[in-house]
């Protein structure tokens, strides 16, 4: 893994995955894949969604817990939906210095959603890292993403006015009408070359963006791009996405005395 301590780091790689309760394409639930898959990614930052906490179906296992141990990191998890002692939910792990700011439930049609943001110290520099996974519906989205724009979540001052990043399984392709609206307030990370946003669902045959980063303009992305791999195309039904960003030149600016 990047070393993590140094007195300044210019930029971090951030994974989001929806590991679709660690069950792959091939029906097997591994929870030690999933966290293959991470490692070798090297990433400073994951956000996952459709973790199992306690779950019979998962044979009660803590995903985010077994994930976060094999990868020696620290993971902070939101359940979305409660089943009695059952959870379902999202998480945000990193080896970096962190803490819990939010971790709340969005407006909701049957599905409960949730999001769940950490601040996470990057040598000194603080990034907010906001992680979700809206709803099936387009107004339920619609409502979900204009929630995570007021002042609880990216509103917040600390996330206005410092580097913030959104990201998670939107359910949305990008002609979509809550994709242009996430976007136009907080671009989404491409392939900074060709400006393309590759598919990330179903993972066999992408065919649809629905995972994506999203970030303010203390942020930029120099690198983005979904992890194809014969592994990752069973792991989970969507793939990976991993993005380097970099703290930009208006947050350097800002910190200069």
């Amino acid at each position: 893994m990047p070393t993590k301590h140094a007195s300044m780091i210019p930029s971090f790689r951030l994974l989001t995955y929806n590991v679709h309760s660690c069950i792959g394409t091939d029906r097997r639930h591994d929870p030690e894949r999933i966290a293959e898959v991470i490692a070798a990614a090297k990433p400073d930052i994951i956000a996952l969604q459709e973790l199992d906490v306690g779950r019979l179906r998962t044979k009660g296992v803590d995903q985010a817990q077994r994930i976060a141990d094999h990868l020696k990191m620290t993971a902070h998890f939101h359940p979305a939906m409660h089943v009695e002692k059952e959870q379902y939910g999202d998480a945000i792990l990193t080896a970096l210095p962190s803490r819990i700011r939010r971790a709340g439930p969005l407006p909701s049609i049957g599905e409960p959603r949730g999001a769940i943001w950490v601040e996470i110290d990057l040598g000194g520099r603080p990034v907010q890292v906001v992680n979700t996974h809206l709803g099936l519906r387009g107004g339920e989205r619609l409502l979900q993403a204009k929630a995570l724009l007021g002042s609880d979540w990216l509103g917040h001052p600390d996330c206005r006015d410092g580097a913030a990043v959104l990201t998670g399984d939107f359910n949305a392709i990008t002609r979509s009408a809550v994709f242009r609206m996430l976007n136009h307030a907080l671009p989404a990370a491409a392939d900074p070359v060709t400006g393309k946003l590759p598919a990330t669902f179903p993972s066999r045959f992408p065919l649809m963006r629905l995972d994506h980063v999203f970030m303010n303009g203390r942020l930029r992305a120099t690198a983005a791009a979904p992890i194809a791999t014969a592994m990752t195309r069973i792991a989970s039904d969507h793939l990976p996405l991993l993005a380097t960003l970099a703290f930009s030149d208006e947050d350097d600016a800002r910190r200069k005395p």
